[in-house]
């Protein structure tokens, strides 16, 4: 019986999937417009972060669109496919949700943020209107 519900539910994901996708790409918000100066001054400060997801993950979509609406260049680090940065996901955060920001300090002291709400505002607190 469980190898029906999860076939099942696989069946589901690859249906729901595209559609999930084709919406977020639709309905993409449009980047906050900034002074060539403070985008590089904001550019600067996110070449510290990098964001492990999932591409069709509900809640890095979510995430992601907050990346886009604020224009952050973070580097995306694709967790599911990717074997090397799954890897360090689990090594360094501890588990291997998504989505995770992993915000390395000046000191080169790692701090791993889980869940797309705490995500979400950290950025908005960082790099949104004042």
């Amino acid at each position: 019986m469980k190898p029906l519900i999860r076939l099942f539910f696989r069946a589901v994901r690859l249906v729901v999937t595209p559609f999930l996708l084709l919406g977020n790409w639709l309905t993409q918000p449009k980047g906050v417009v900034r002074p060539p100066a403070a985008q590089q001054a904001v550019d600067a400060r996110t070449r510290m972060l990098a964001l492990y997801h999932f591409p069709a993950c509900p809640f890095c979509l979510k995430t992601r669109r907050t990346l886009r609406r604020l224009s952050l260049s973070i580097e995306l680090r694709n967790a599911q496919h990717d074997a090397a940065h799954r890897a360090a996901l689990i090594a360094g955060g501890g588990k291997p949700q998504v989505p995770c920001l992993l915000i390395n300090d000046d000191a080169g002291k790692q701090t791993w943020l889980y869940e797309s709400d705490a995500i979400n505002a950290y950025l908005n607190r960082e790099f949104g209107a004042a």
